[in-house]
């Protein structure tokens, strides 16, 4: 029995770190608090503080920032009793409006997190991030219209930070 709860708990980490990446990337005050306690300390190198103060920086994220992507690697897993140390391979992109122009970013790193067993929750408490490396691509290319000179068929292709069809997408099966 022992060898499944271990498994099941590492699940439950695995999909708080995802879940808090889709929050990050929709800009979701709701899905961010829930996979953090309250008293979560984080450090991004260019921010340090609260829960409180990271939403306040992140949900409405820079004007300049109008899409992230994070995309998770492997996570390592060390568990002790209620609590675990995590360090989970990230790799974001940003895309940057400079004003004239975009420019495509991609940040590699890793998170290293503190994560507490609350009943039967998982939740962070401590986050911070490990910089290894940044790519700068340049200008942007306009895929809103297509891709490689193939217009998109369908209203619902291109993403975006807030309101693109992935929304609609988990509340069509959550009232289905």
């Amino acid at each position: 029995m022992d060898d499944i709860q271990t498994l099941l708990d590492r699940e439950q980490i695995r999909d708080c770190i995802a879940r808090l990446a889709r929050g990050e990337d929709r800009r979701d005050a709701e899905l961010i608090k829930c996979c953090y306690w309250q008293e979560a300390k984080l450090d991004f190198g260019i921010f340090t503080g609260s829960l409180a103060e990271y939403q306040a920086w992140v949900v409405p994220g820079s004007p300049a920032v109008p899409l992230t992507l994070h995309t998770l690697g492997q996570s390592l897993i060390e568990l002790h009793a209620d609590s675990a140390a995590v360090e989970t391979h990230v790799t974001s992109y940003h895309r940057i409006d400079m004003g004239e122009q975009h420019r495509d970013v991609v940040i590699g790193g890793r998170y290293l997190d503190r994560l507490e067993q609350r009943g039967a929750e998982w939740r962070i408490v401590q986050r911070t991030m490990i910089y290894d490396w940044v790519s700068d691509y340049g200008q942007s290319a306009d895929w809103s219209k297509g891709l490689m000179g193939t217009p998109f068929k369908t209203k619902h292709s291109v993403g975006a930070a807030r309101g693109d069809f992935s929304e609609t997408f988990f509340k069509q099966l959550n009232t289905g």
